[in-house]
């Protein structure tokens, strides 16, 4: 035979294609569950992608023209469980968590045509634009706060007064050394819109256990530290690194006056945040880094998480109206990773369930 012998590997992909394609959704701030990368990659490129996209994902880990948030994203994923599970072919964890979500983002839209969502999208509108370094100084003086104004835009866009012995906070001002501002807290008047008066609001047949198993195997298991404390009365809570404590990764401040299912409810949408890895990578890979996501699929995925959790502890909330603020023309943004929504959800239902076994630690080297 004259001929050159043929290539079993003729017909592989090109090796660009499949990177071009993973640095399309990389741009688009997306950051899929191993499950739907294969899926983007079967659709654009072809089932042959599969052959080399482990060795494309190790390329653009090395490229510098990424960030580091996208390549600690990519080094996640490439070291994860799920990545090889997807790659055998392992069914997605989704169970019936799409037809639930579903329900939750109907609701929303509902909610979004409705009298009470208008009222809180005109409430919101009257606030003025800060500074991002004057909504800094806010931010220092008082961390929780959400909402806050003159004392005359509170009395004229807003028919609220200031309490006795009102706590201003400074900011700075054109012409102005300093100017004076008010927490919502500060005030009183015309009621809040109804989303405010009642947001963070869980009820439902309720077995307080939940909540201190969740909170012991958050702290056994994973090093989050949940506290309890005052908070602005529109702040239910948040999620932060540990600054400055050895023993503890992640920090969570609950709002001290929400009732236990309330607490729960704000709990589970706060360690959604950690565990979809919204907050940055984890050192030990217990959780994924993907900080590179908009906040709007941030808040979708984590409120998604509590709500698929709190329903199966046979509690409602507020999430309905809470989603709503954070749809994208009543669709549910492209950058949502259903399949990672599924996975939190479950192990939120586990850990308020049992006693969780402890971590395995994995140590990597990371870029900061």
């Amino acid at each position: 035979m004259t001929g050159e012998q043929l290539s079993l590997f003729d017909d592989q992909p090109d090796l660009e294609k499949v990177i071009d394609a993973m640095r399309q959704i990389l741009n688009l701030r997306a950051q899929p569950s191993a499950w739907e990368m294969l899926d983007y990659l079967d659709s654009h490129v072809g089932l042959k992608a599969r052959w080399s996209v482990s060795e494309a994902i190790q390329m653009l880990i090395e490229d510098r023209q990424l960030t580091s948030v996208q390549r600690n994203y990519l080094r996640d994923l490439l070291a994860s469980d799920d990545w090889s599970n997807a790659l055998r072919g392992s069914e997605k964890p989704r169970q019936k968590i799409e037809s639930t979500i579903d329900i939750l983002f109907r609701e929303s839209e509902a909610y979004r045509n409705s009298e009470s969502f208008q009222e809180m999208v005109s409430f919101m509108a009257n606030f003025r634009d800060y500074a991002p370094f004057n909504n800094m100084l806010v931010r220092i003086q008082n961390p929780s706060c959400s909402f806050y104004a003159t004392q005359r835009d509170w009395e004229k866009r807003f028919k609220r007064f200031l309490i006795e012995d009102a706590k201003p906070m400074l900011i700075l001002a054109p012409m102005h050394p300093v100017m004076l501002v008010y927490d919502i807290d500060q005030t009183e008047g015309e009621d809040l819109p109804q989303e405010l008066r009642q947001f963070a609001k869980f009820t439902g047949e309720w077995d307080p256990q939940r909540l201190k198993r969740t909170i012991e195997n958050a702290w056994e298991r994973d090093k989050i530290r949940v506290e309890f404390k005052t908070l602005s009365s529109t702040n239910a809570g948040f999620a932060t690194l540990a600054w400055g404590r050895e023993d503890s990764k992640m920090r969570i401040a609950i709002h001290k006056e929400l009732d236990s299912p309330s607490r729960y409810g704000v709990l589970c949408h706060e360690l959604a945040h950690i565990y979809l890895g919204h907050l940055g990578c984890d050192q030990d890979g217990w959780w994924p880094s993907r900080a590179d996501l908009n906040r709007r699929a941030m808040e979708v995925e984590a409120e998604a998480t509590a709500y698929i959790t709190a329903r199966r502890a046979e509690l409602t909330g507020s999430s309905p109206e809470y989603v709503s603020r954070y749809l994208n023309n009543d669709k549910v943004l492209k950058s949502v990773s259903v399949d990672l929504i599924a996975k939190v959800a479950k192990r939120l239902e586990e850990m308020a369930n049992r006693r969780m076994p402890q971590r395995r630690t994995r140590n990597r080297n990371r870029e900061t």
